[in-house]
């Protein structure tokens, strides 16, 4: 099939300086083209060797995904170095930087820019994205004036030669305000095609901003005037003290941070006052016309949208409107919408903001036609463990958690040496109250071994809620980043099957959420079917103990207080009616898996203690798979060694001289924040 002709363009590459350099400058752009295409093909060869030990290998815990490495300043030169005007027409074009994907069978990322039309908007998440997607934009010159029609036919058209390419591999869309105009459409009219829909605040209100409003004042100003009305401005390329602000970020210190900062902040201004002079009246006023026609168009075509669509909509600034990302939540079939606030317009060049991160937390990343929990996962980046230890950093100085394991020889040790570095491995343990040892835990094993452990969660955190659906990324989206599933038979047997490290809490919800006077004890019901299924792939079981929520919370208002409010009461079975139900055939208070927030009391912090028991080994018990009896007394055991594991915890802890959070904190103010506050002799 024959690339259509919008995008037979000659390849062409550009350094930060200007120089035309060869296809491996790193800030430069390969055009998506003919000639691209067949170069890349001869590449292949050279290729093979590389890609190969990428799908042997895939992603590993705390791979650098590049996050953070380029700033603003790559962005100056990037956009100051964009190739002149010749007069063609809209074109497809590969940022150099990005590479090739490091994952086997990576989907296709289309973007769609703003109303300057660039394409570079994503250039701080290039990196991380190009590891995973197939990266791709679009470039709209300055003097283009092609209709909003021939834009969706160009989309359209690289859509349907890339589905005969490859006709299982999604296309994720991603529409950058006036791109989301465009987007909507497209999605709309190829309802075949696989596509997922990621909106980046898309100016679908647009007749409603005050830059429409003035759309006819600036039809009477003449056609070669230079803009520099600071709003205008600011409404094609974003607002430059803001996004100098993204300069700073990964230099803590003051000292080196305000001159970073005051640099980036010279060049941005430069750089406006430099596409101001560029970019004339009448250019402004065919995209504002553009902008008006897309929306109209897109607003008409909201009912025939059938794909997956992320909205991503920040609260503070003029576009889009207050209240638009509720109406397109609410008019959509399938969506799912995250609100960041106190950002602007230009999200994508926000500081901290992660677009992979987002994806991902949604679950949103896919390579083939369905989300498979297994192949489709991406481990956490070094970047993404780095902001969740900021973000619990307050959590993890107050609990000062003690991690304990035990060897083949039966010594307990400090750390996670007694833990195997392969799977597959089954850890079953005793949930603490709200779950406050999971962050801990996951955190743990990330930092000493780079081990994900994939935990087999509540259905909750992934059931498509209303409520859950509209938060900025939240603790919701955590637990899939770093791995969480539905708990389920099925997924815990492709897990194992994978030999990946599977966490699970037999005790579930009921002992997440205990009552009054029920710390520490368990509730798992009587069946053992994960004995069975870790005998099936011989997995590790590895029990655990963990104590220290009497030291750190005290239950105020628990279910049985709640059952007899009746607003509670009546909400709490509201909520719990919409979610898939857990345990619904276990009988008793095992199988009590009701879902709701317990009021809890703080008390000064004691200690949070994590006792991983010796591994018991499943290989060659095959008889486990028919013996019902023997299948039985394994589940047993395992519960035992739980419970003696949380009783030896509580009982030395006695012992330690530091659980006491006054201790530990002269401690480390004597010898440095970053020291590990000693415990018990095990």
């Amino acid at each position: 099939m024959p690339i259509a002709p919008h995008i037979i363009l000659r390849p062409f590459c550009i350094s930060p300086v200007g120089r035309r350099l060869g296809r491996h400058a790193r800030f430069g752009f390969r055009a998506s083209s003919a000639e691209a295409v067949n170069w890349e093909k001869k590449q292949e060869i050279s290729n093979t060797r590389d890609k190969k030990a990428a799908e042997d290998t895939g992603l590993k815990a705390l791979y650098d995904d590049g996050f953070g490495s380029v700033t603003m300043k790559d962005y100056l030169e990037a956009v100051r170095n964009m190739p002149k005007d010749d007069g063609g027409p809209p074109r497809w074009f590969c940022p150099v930087e990005c590479g090739r994907p490091v994952v086997a069978n990576p989907p296709l990322l289309l973007f769609l820019p703003g109303t300057d039309g660039i394409g570079m908007e994503l250039i701080l998440h290039h990196k991380s994205l190009a590891m995973v997607f197939e990266v791709r934009s679009l470039h709209i010159q300055v003097h283009d004036r092609t209709p909003f029609e021939g834009l969706l036919q160009i989309v359209e058209e690289c859509i349907k030669y890339e589905k005969a390419l490859s006709p299982n591999r999604p296309i994720f869309v991603i529409g950058d305000s006036l791109g989301g105009c465009l987007a909507l459409p497209v999605v709309a009219r190829s309802p075949n095609s696989d596509l997922v829909l990621v909106l980046v605040n898309p100016a679908m209100s647009c007749a409603k901003t005050t830059v429409q409003a003035k759309l006819p004042l600036l039809e009477l100003m003449p056609s070669n005037l230079s803009i520099i009305h600071p709003h205008l401005l600011r409404c094609l390329i974003g607002e430059p003290l803001k996004m100098a602000m993204v300069s700073i970020e990964n230099d803590p210190s003051l000292q080196g941070a305000l001159p970073m900062f005051s640099q980036t902040l010279s060049s941005m201004l430069t750089l406006t006052s430099e596409i101001g002079h560029i970019i004339e009246m009448d250019t402004v006023v065919w995209r504002l016309k553009l902008l008006k026609s897309g929306a109209a168009y897109a607003n008409s075509r909201l009912h025939a949208v059938q794909a997956e669509v992320l909205l991503l909509a920040s609260g503070n600034e003029n576009l889009p409107p207050s209240g638009e990302a509720d109406r397109l939540f609410k008019t959509l079939k399938n969506c799912k919408v995250r609100y960041f606030r106190n950002r602007g317009h230009t999200l994508l060049m926000e500081q901290d903001f992660n677009l992979l991160t987002v994806i991902k937390g949604v679950n949103m990343y896919r390579q083939g036609k369905k989300r498979d929990i297994v192949t489709d996962f991406l481990p956490p980046t070094f970047a993404e463990f780095k902001k969740s230890t900021e973000d619990f950093k307050q959590l993890n100085e107050l609990l000062s958690p003690v991690m304990l394991s035990t060897l083949e020889t039966g010594k307990i040790v400090r750390g996670l040496t007694g833990i195997p570095d392969k799977g597959p491995i089954l850890f079953v343990g005793h949930h603490q109250l709200l779950g406050i040892e999971v962050p801990s835990l996951f955190q743990g094993f990330l930092k000493e071994k780079k081990i994900t452990i994939r935990a087999l969660s509540n259905p909750v955190f992934f059931v498509g809620n209303n409520w859950a659906l509209r938060q900025e990324l939240s603790l919701f989206d955590v637990v899939s980043v770093y791995g969480g599933v539905p708990v389920s038979p099925i997924n815990m047997y492709k897990l194992l099957e994978k030999n990946e490290s599977v966490l699970l809490y037999p005790g579930g919800a009921r002992e997440v959420l205990h009552r009054k006077g029920e710390g520490y004890r368990c509730f798992w019901s009587d069946k053992q079917e994960f004995i069975r299924m870790a005998a099936r792939f011989g997995v590790t079981i590895i029990p655990f103990g963990c104590v220290g929520e009497d030291d750190i919370l005290e239950i105020a208002i628990d279910y049985n207080d709640q059952k007899n409010i009746p607003y509670l009461r009546d909400w709490i079975k509201s909520f719990n009616a919409d979610l898939p139900s857990v345990r619904d055939t276990v009988i008793g208070e095992d199988g009590n898996q009701v879902l709701h927030l317990p009021v809890v009391l703080p008390k000064i912090p004691g200690r949070l203690y994590f006792l991983f028991g010796k591994p018991i080994e499943t290989k060659g018990m095959d008889n486990l798979l028919m013996d019902k009896k023997l299948a039985n007394d394994l589940y047993l055991h395992t519960k035992s060694e739980v419970g003696n594991l949380v009783s030896y915890l509580k009982r030395k802890r006695e012992e330690d001289p530091y659980r006491s959070i006054m201790r530990r904190t002269l401690y480390r103010a004597i010898l440095g924040a970053s020291a590990q506050v000693p415990t018990f002799k095990p």
